[in-house]
């Protein structure tokens, strides 16, 4: 059904803020999940780190495999932009955090692989959906992605924007802030009618909401140090 705090008036407000508002609740509850929380406090230890950075990879390799096929689509093409793409600094980091056979033994966590297929599905069959995790994933990054940066170089004495953290580190975007403002405003000026901009929404909620689940099984994984 169709949430029911969003106006019925689509001229309301911006599409962008339509989605943030949207999503508050369910980021403000993935943002403050106990395994960031505790991973950023430094009780986890650095192979917590490694094992989300290992995680990631599988969801921005699902992202990211089908950028240039989604490139001229009309409702996602104006989204794909080169300088976004992460799968390949993701693989460095790992290389960094776990050596040239990190793949060695890395299997994505139930979660992770709900998450991945459902961004494949929506990139193969959803231009729509896809862009909301689109963004969920990339402006998130743009934005708290630096908190996680800035605790993983202090805790781990980790390269200053480099290996090992590179995944946080857009070389391509001179002006974060700029950029974000105008991909807001691409979200603006999205072509789709109400009932898709509704659906697009949920979807946000939706990746939020897998997100959390990830986070969920990754704080399983690291149960014996905690609040020791």
């Amino acid at each position: 059904m169709p949430d029911t705090t969003e106006t019925l008036d689509p001229a309301a407000a911006p599409f962008s803020t339509r989605m943030r508002e949207a999503t508050a609740r369910e980021h403000e509850e993935a943002e403050n999940s106990t395994f960031i929380g505790e991973m950023l406090d430094g009780s986890l230890g650095i192979e917590s780190f490694r094992c989300y950075t290992g995680q990631l990879w599988y969801i921005y390799r699902a992202l990211e495999a089908h950028s240039a096929a989604l490139a001229a689509d009309p409702v996602a093409g104006p989204f794909i932009k080169p300088e976004l793409a992460r799968t390949a600094e993701l693989e460095r980091d790992l290389i960094h955090l776990a050596g040239p056979g990190w793949r060695d033994g890395l299997t994505p966590l139930p979660a992770t692989a709900a998450y991945a297929a459902r961004i494949e599905e929506c990139a193969q069959g959803w231009p729509g959906g896809y862009i909301a995790h689109h963004y969920t994933r990339y402006l998130g990054d743009l934005s708290g992605g630096q908190v996680i940066r800035g605790n993983a170089e202090k805790l781990w004495d980790l390269p200053h924007r480099g290996d090992g953290v590179r995944f946080y580190v857009f070389e391509q975007i001179g002006n974060p802030a700029a950029f974000k403002r105008e991909y807001r405003a691409l979200l603006d000026r999205i072509d789709v009618d109400e009932l898709e901009q509704r659906r697009i929404l949920d979807e946000g909620k939706r990746a939020f909401v897998l997100n959390r689940a990830l986070f969920t099984e990754l704080g399983a994984e690291f149960p014996t140090r905690r609040h020791s």
